[in-house]
C-alpha cells in the first residue's frame, strides 16, 4: 500500500518556493523581451546550448522557477508551465500528433478535455477511441495498432472511477507508447512519473494554487533514456532529429518547438508567482481535504434522505473500493457527487446551499458544487453524457478547508424535504 509522505513535501514546498537569500518571496520578471550580452550569446540562445531566457513566449525566469519546483515534487525530469490546464493537454497533443494518428482516451473525463479530443483534434484529423478504465482489451487492441499516444486522468472527473494505472503503464511501456496522465485531483496523492509515465499535466489553477486566483497548467515530464527510449521507436519518426541533439532533455525542445512556439499557450510571470504562493500549501491542503472528503462523503451516506445518494470510492457501494484501499490509501482527491435523479430535484438542493460556492471549478480552498449537465456538460450528446457517467441530476462537488462537519450539515440541510 502506497503512502503519501506529507512531511517530505511539507519542508520540500515551503523551501523550493522561498529563498533563503535576498527576496524571500519568489520574484516576479513581468519582461515579454530579453536582452543578450552580444550575437554570440543571441546565437547560443537561439541553439538551445545557452540556458538563458530566448523570448517570454517560449519561458520566462518566474515560469522557469515554477517549472522546476513541480518538477521535483512529481519526481520528473523537467516541467512547462502554460497559460491553463488545457494550454497544458494541447501543447502535448499537437507536439506529438499528426493528422492520421490517433489518440486512445481511457476513462471519463472532464468536458474540456473530451471536447477538445473529440471536436478540436478530430477536426485536424487525429482520430480519436475512447474506452472504460479496465477494457483491456480494447487498450491493448490500440497499443498493437501502433498508436502514438493514450491520454487518461488518475481520477475520472466527475465519474470518480479509478484506473488501475500501473497496469495502463506497463502496457503503454510494453507497446512503446507515450503515455499521458492529467494529474489534476491528486498532486502529491500520486507520482505517475515514478511509476513509469512519461508525461503529467496539471491544471495549476486547481488544487496547486488553492486561491482560484491564477489560471495556469504545467506538464511535467521524465528524462529521456540514452538507449532503448520509447521515443526511439520508429513511430516517432518526426521528433528524432530532436530527440537525437537534445538527448535526455528532449521533451521540453519538441513541445516547444512544436507547440508553444507555435501556438502561444504560455504562463504569465504573474500567473506563475501567484501559482508558487498557493504551492507552498499544497500538501497541507491535500493532507486536510482529503480527509475531510471521506468524513463528508461517509456522513452524506449514512444520513442523506432517500432519492438522494453520495459517491465516492471510500464507500462500499463504490466498484472502485478496493482499489482506492489499495492505490489510493491517502484519498484521490477534493471530488465526490451527490445523484439527485432530477435536474429539479439537484437545482432546489444547490439553490439551499448556505455555505456552499456555486462555480465551475475544483480544487480550491473553499467547498464548491455545480449541476453538470446543465452546465460543462450542456452541449453534449445523450451518448457522450451516459459514457461520461453525467446524468440529469448529478451534482460535481470539491470539498474545501472548511469544518468538515459545517459543509456536511450544510449539504443535508438542502437535502431536507427534496
Amino acid at each position: 500500500m502506497h503512502h503519501t509522505d506529507f512531511e517530505y513535501f511539507h519542508t520540500l514546498l515551503v523551501h523550493e518556493v522561498g529563498n533563503k537569500i535576498g527576496p524571500v518571496a519568489p520574484t516576479i520578471t513581468p519582461s515579454a523581451a530579453y536582452g543578450y550580452t552580444d550575437a554570440k550569446e543571441a546565437e547560443g540562445i537561439f541553439a538551445s546550448q545557452v540556458n538563458k531566457p530566448l523570448y517570454a513566449r517560449v519561458g520566462n525566469p518566474t515560469n522557469a522557477k515554477l517549472e522546476s519546483i513541480l518538477a521535483k515534487m512529481e519526481g520528473g525530469f523537467g516541467a512547462i508551465a502554460t497559460s491553463s490546464g488545457m494550454g497544458a493537454i494541447s501543447m502535448v497533443c499537437t507536439a506529438f500528433l499528426s493528422a492520421g494518428d490517433e489518440l486512445l482516451c481511457i476513462g471519463g473525463f472532464f468536458g474540456g478535455t473530451y471536447a477538445y479530443v473529440n471536436e478540436t483534434l478530430s477536426r485536424f484529423g487525429v482520430r480519436n477511441s475512447f474506452c472504460d478504465v479496465d477494457d483491456f482489451a480494447h487498450i491493448e487492441s490500440r497499443l498493437k495498432k501502433g498508436i502514438k499516444m493514450v491520454l487518461m486522468e488518475s481520477v475520472g472527473n466527475p465519474s470518480l472511477r479509478l484506473p488501475d494505472i500501473q497496469a495502463i503503464i506497463d502496457l503503454c511501456n510494453r507497446y512503446d507508447t507515450l503515455l499521458l496522465i492529467d494529474n489534476t485531483a491528486t498532486p502529491l496523492l500520486l507520482r505517475p512519473l515514478l511509476m513509469g509515465a512519461d508525461i503529467v499535466v496539471h491544471s495549476s489553477t486547481k488544487n496547486i494554487s488553492g486561491h482560484s486566483a491564477s489560471l495556469g497548467g504545467i506538464a511535467v515530464f521524465r528524462e529521456v533514456k540514452e538507449n532503448g527510449d520509447k521515443l526511439h521507436n520508429p513511430k516517432y519518426t518526426d521528433v528524432h532529429k530532436i530527440v537525437k541533439k537534445m538527448g535526455k532533455k528532449a521533451f521540453i525542445p519538441i513541445c516547444k518547438k512544436r507547440a508553444i512556439r507555435d501556438l502561444g499557450m504560455t504562463a504569465n510571470a504573474f500567473g506563475s508567482f501567484m501559482t508558487m504562493i498557493g504551492l507552498e500549501t499544497l500538501s497541507l491542503r491535500v493532507e486536510r481535504i482529503n480527509k475531510s472528503v471521506e468524513k463528508i462523503a461517509l456522513m452524506l451516506d449514512e444520513k442523506l434522505p432517500k432519492g438522494i445518494s453520495v459517491n465516492h470510492p471510500c464507500l462500499h457501494s463504490s466498484p472502485d473500493h478496493t482499489r482506492y484501499k489499495k492505490v489510493f490509501s491517502d484519498g484521490c482527491g477534493p471530488l465526490l457527487t451527490l445523484e439527485c435523479g432530477t435536474k429539479k430535484r439537484a437545482f432546489a438542493l444547490l439553490d439551499r446551499l448556505q455555505t456552499v460556492i456555486q462555480t465551475a471549478n475544483i480544487g480550491d480552498n473553499r467547498t464548491l458544487a455545480l449541476h453538470m449537465q446543465s452546465t460543462i456538460y450542456s452541449d453534449f450528446s445523450e451518448e457522450a453524457r451516459r459514457f461520461l457517467g453525467v446524468t440529469e441530476g448529478l451534482i460535481r462537488v470539491s470539498i474545501g478547508l472548511e469544518d468538515p462537519i459545517d459543509i456536511a450539515e450544510d449539504f443535508l440541510q438542502a437535502a431536507q424535504g427534496l
